[in-house]
């Protein structure tokens, strides 16, 4: 794949898919900004991993709901590198319970983590790439914001507003030659996964055409393409990856 832009930005990037997006993007010749929250000690060993392999990478750490700690953020890789290429919003949370017992703070918790933060970060991507009139970015979003899921109302109500603002964003921003898209991935094998029961997983496995779970590869490769530019004339789009259990 081709890339004009010389670097990423990939929020919640130590674990899991972000993980497997930042080192995917790392064999694109593109400097990696690996965002961790509470774990350095796994941005770092992220980093050295990438740069083993030859490529490049800087450690960043913040709260993506903070929205003075995004903004500088944001700013830190300016001063650094001249410019943000592109962004993923990965990071997120899952708080479950039946809507019944599910307290207030259960659900603006979540809504915080993977909605207003990804909000926060789209508008600081648009105010620097606005300048450059160039610049891509790519919200993970969930199958669950489409469909619903039981036990994941404030989940599914922070995904779906993901993908609905996510068109908004490609909205605003095509006249500034700005991409905002969006990856709905489904059943995705990770540390999460793993703790399901053998029986849970062949129940969930059973619902899936394919009939497996998801790699954390498979999203990495989704979202490498969208910024990517080889879809230099999709915005506001919404790709499910979910092995077919969404049509």
């Amino acid at each position: 794949m081709k890339f004009s832009g010389k670097n990423v930005l990939v929020t919640g990037a130590v674990r899991g898919i972000g993980r497997e997006i930042a080192l995917t993007l790392s064999k694109f010749n593109l400097k990696v900004w690996i965002n961790y929250r509470s774990n350095p000690s796994a941005a770092d060993e992220l980093q050295a991993l990438i740069e083993k392999e030859g490529g490049k990478a800087a450690v960043i750490g913040f709260d993506t709901t903070n929205e003075e700690a995004f903004a500088n953020g944001v700013k830190t890789i300016i001063e650094s590198d001249g410019e943000l290429s592109y962004l993923v919003n990965n990071a997120g949370i899952t708080n479950d319970k039946l809507a019944l017992r599910m307290k207030k703070e259960d659900f603006v918790s979540v809504i915080d983590v993977n909605l207003t933060g990804v909000f926060i970060g789209c508008r600081e991507a648009l105010k620097v790439m606005s300048k450059q009139r160039f610049g891509s970015v790519v919200n993970i979003a969930s199958v669950v914001g489409e469909t619903g899921n039981i036990g994941q109302a404030n989940y599914s109500a922070s995904k779906g507003g993901v993908i609905a603002m996510t068109k908004t964003f490609a909205q605003e921003a095509a006249s500034r030659n700005i991409r905002y898209n969006a990856i709905t991935p489904g059943f995705i094998a990770t540390d999460m996964t793993d703790r399901l029961s053998d029986e849970i997983k062949t129940s969930f496995v059973d619902k899936i055409p394919l009939k497996r779970f998801g790699a954390p590869k498979d999203i990495a490769d989704a979202a490498a393409f969208l910024l990517s530019d080889y879809a230099s004339y999709i915005t506001g789009e919404t790709l499910k990856v979910n092995g077919g259990i969404y049509m």
